[in-house]
């Protein structure tokens, strides 16, 4: 009881801090850079005729301004988040967008730790929340509105359908490019196809030709010449879901593996959690991912502890139970709900007989240290395969 009540105050705080003394007409939005969540967001302020600007993709100067205005303690996707902001409130933007979730992750927090910092610094905006998990639908459509003052449905309902069409094409570029990269024949083919689709993506409008996508991408890349013989480790990469969607906070880990002939397989992709947060669940006709992982984790967790807690051990045993060769864990340092998952981890890999590599994550991690960690597991899991494909050949007759 007491947690409902403290989460409810925070949520009046938070709300208690919408500007209207901001006029519509003099509304710009900004929102932190994840990966290429820019892309349907756009599309969906564009829709609503709001003006907008975006930061650059995070780098290390965005590091270093996240660092400088951050207390020491807190994880490396806030100090990216407030550095995103204090960007975008530079380049013009008096309107920022963040999501906001229950639980024992610190995220929940992160609009709160913002607002005060970024007004200490003597920016005056509008902070607007979107409350992921309670009236999910309702509490997304009041914030659209209280930014935009949109209230024709036509125009959500185009938003919306632009934005989810987007997100799905932009998940299986990412898909084919994680099961090409490791395959092509021509060195970095895969990279040009992806960069293409993503151009394609963001610069489509209408709605039918986006709902078109996701077939048109799986059809383009099947043109890649590839090596059907080459024998490819498969890897999940699991963990927190910034860092898992962002490059520049996993160092391009993705990349990595699949230049060293490395399959990626991430079971969340923004479209599906998205979707899953927003649509209603009778809509549902089959399992969810998350209800997959809260069945699979059982044997090692009676119930979620926040964050991806569940989903990183759900994976990994799904993932042990169906012939994958090797799960990959990534975390920001400090990140309360993954330190949960980085103890259960081991005891998962030697029950389940799959290897597991953790890495943590901050601005202080050096990526020639990182590298040669996730080096080491490749050499690891393709030494395990071809041991597990010489018994198989040698037991067939």
């Amino acid at each position: 009881m007491s947690y409902n009540k403290s989460e409810e105050k925070l949520k009046r705080e938070i709300f208690s801090k919408r500007d209207n003394t901001i006029k519509n007409k003099d509304r710009i939005i900004a929102w932190p850079r994840m990966g290429r969540i820019d892309i349907p967001l756009k599309a969906i302020v564009e829709q609503l005729n709001s003006r907008y600007v975006i930061p650059p993709k995070n780098s290390n100067k965005t590091l270093e301004i996240g660092v400088k205005n951050s207390i020491e303690g807190i994880c490396l996707p806030y100090k990216l988040n407030l550095a995103n902001y204090i960007t975008a409130l530079d380049m013009g933007a008096n309107t920022l967008m963040m999501f906001q979730a229950p639980g024992s992750c610190r995220f929940g927090n992160y609009t709160t730790m913002a607002y005060k910092t970024l007004k200490k610094m003597g920016y005056r905006f509008d902070m607007v929340v979107f409350d992921m998990y309670k009236n999910k639908m309702k509490q997304t459509l009041e914030a659209l509105y209280h930014v935009t003052k949109c209230k024709n449905p036509i125009r959500y309902y185009r938003a919306f359908s632009l934005a989810f069409s987007k997100m799905f094409a932009i998940d299986e570029a990412e898909k084919q490019l994680f099961y090409y990269r490791p395959r092509e024949i021509k060195k970095g083919e895969s990279e040009k196809y992806y960069k293409k689709w993503l151009k394609i993506t963001e610069e489509t409008n209408d709605i039918k030709e986006a709902k078109k996508l996701k077939e048109k991408i799986k059809e383009d890349f099947k043109s890649i010449e590839i090596d059907k013989e080459k024998s490819v480790p498969v890897v999940y990469l699991l963990g927190e879901f910034f860092v898992l969607l962002d490059p520049f906070t996993n160092m391009e880990i993705e990349k990595t593996l699949g230049d060293s002939g490395v399959e990626v397989q991430r079971q969340i992709m923004f479209s599906g959690w998205l979707e899953h947060v927003l649509k209603p669940s009778f809509i549902y006709k089959q399992e969810s991912h998350r209800q997959r992982c809260e069945r699979f984790a059982k044997k090692y967790m009676k119930r979620p502890t926040g964050g991806e807690t569940i989903e990183t051990i759900g994976d990994t045993v799904y993932g042990a139970k169906n012939g994958i060769d090797g799960v990959i864990h990534i975390m920001p340092f400090s990140c309360m709900p993954e330190i949960v998952s980085q103890n259960i981890l081991p005891k998962v890999s030697r029950e389940e007989n799959i290897p597991v590599l953790s890495l943590v994550i901050d601005e202080q991690t050096g990526k020639a240290g990182y590298i040669t960690r996730v080096e080491a597991f490749v050499d690891l899991i393709k030494r395990r395969k071809r041991e597990s494909e010489k018994c198989q050949n040698q037991e067939t007759p």
